[in-house]
């Protein structure tokens, strides 16, 4: 089993064969009270989480949005877009099995993104980030990873899978930064980044 937090660095995924990411997050009225706060919380708002393929420095693939198995093999699967925050647990996932991402694929950058217009980190609360062993069937958390309430920022890197010889590692990256709404070439830049 790996424990993974951003202090610790990189972490080896020796006998890790498959790993899901998740995030989840509930939604809020905000500063709105009354009739306002209550449709706000029941409309919820839409976070993405994203899985950025690389070969090198360049993004080749891209799981999440309306891309959910972009290599065409089951090697990085995007459980769908759930556009509200609403019900428990996590409310996207990205799952990888290392062994069928194919060999030009270098690195993997997932991002949770308030992609699309309307949407935003402030309109969410209790994000969270989530890692999973999911190694054998099971599923063992090895990662919480919470980003700052106080940003005003609308993306943020969640974590960084890389190819060494053989062999994957994955390290916590939790840095936000700004993401043109609706813009892929914006979020593909920001993944390139980090």
């Amino acid at each position: 089993m790996i424990t993974l937090t951003k202090e610790d660095g990189p972490a080896d995924l020796d006998g890790v064969t498959r790993l899901t990411i998740g995030v989840s997050w509930d939604p809020t009225a905000g500063s709105s009270g009354g009739v306002l706060g209550k449709l706000r919380r029941k409309s919820g708002t839409d976070l993405d989480l994203i899985a950025v393929a690389m070969q090198g420095g360049d993004p080749v693939r891209l799981a999440g949005l309306d891309s959910l198995d972009p290599m065409g093999n089951g090697s990085l699967v995007h459980s769908g877009d759930n556009q509200t925050g609403h019900g428990d647990g996590d409310d996207e996932t990205v799952t990888v099995e290392f062994a069928r991402i194919p060999s030009q694929i270098t690195s993997i950058v997932f991002v949770a993104a308030a992609y699309k217009k309307g949407s935003s980190f402030q309109k969410a609360r209790n994000i969270s980030f989530k890692v999973y062993d999911a190694t054998g069937g099971s599923s063992q958390q090895v990662a919480d990873i919470w980003p700052s309430l106080l940003t005003q920022d609308n993306g943020c890197a969640v974590a960084k899978a890389v190819r060494i010889g053989g062999s994957w590692k994955l390290e916590v990256v939790n840095v936000t930064g700004k993401i043109k709404q609706g813009d892929e070439h914006a979020l593909m830049r920001f993944a390139v980044s980090k």
